[in-house]
């Protein structure tokens, strides 16, 4: 996974042409993370590269990109359940002080978590969590992707 659509995620998405994204939601894109050292991490991306706050939108699409975050965190749920044991819960965020676009962070936790960081914030996290090549997102994790991808499109048929 290389390439300049890192520079630009989504207009790499609009243009069909970021290899994170899951599925295409109604205000976004649902992308699997960069790094999985938190199986089932997922972000969702807002679909007008310019919107850097959920406040930039107007009240209908922010709407849609708060149901879109949902939706996305529940089919994070249900897939980890599935896989994990120990998976505990999902956690939302909308952060925005690194990246300039508007995007939503959902982050699965499990029991399996260091005891010192299961219930703080990912982003204390050590640094090799975060560049370790064994976090990378790649090829072992084809079938998560997938999964997560089947069960969006299952919740957009239950409603």
């Amino acid at each position: 996974m290389t390439g300049d659509w890192r520079m630009d995620r989504i207009g790499a998405a609009l243009r069909g042409r970021n290899p994170t994204v899951l599925r295409r939601l109604e205000a976004g894109f649902a992308v699997i993370g960069d790094v999985q050292f938190l199986p089932g991490y997922s972000v969702l991306l807002v679909d007008e590269p310019g919107v850097q706050r959920l406040s930039d939108l107007p009240r209908a699409k922010r709407l849609s990109f708060l149901s879109d975050m949902d939706r996305l965190g529940e089919a994070v749920e249900r897939v980890c359940r599935r896989l994990d044991p120990d998976f505990r819960r999902v956690n939302l965020e909308i952060l925005g002080n690194t990246d300039p676009f508007l995007h939503a962070h959902v982050w699965p936790r499990f029991e399996w978590e260091p005891a010192e960081l299961v219930g703080k914030p990912v982003w204390l996290y050590p640094h090799d969590r975060w560049s370790d090549a064994e976090f990378r997102l790649g090829p072992r994790h084809d079938v998560l992707r997938d999964t997560l991808g089947s069960e969006l499109d299952s919740l957009r048929s239950t409603g």
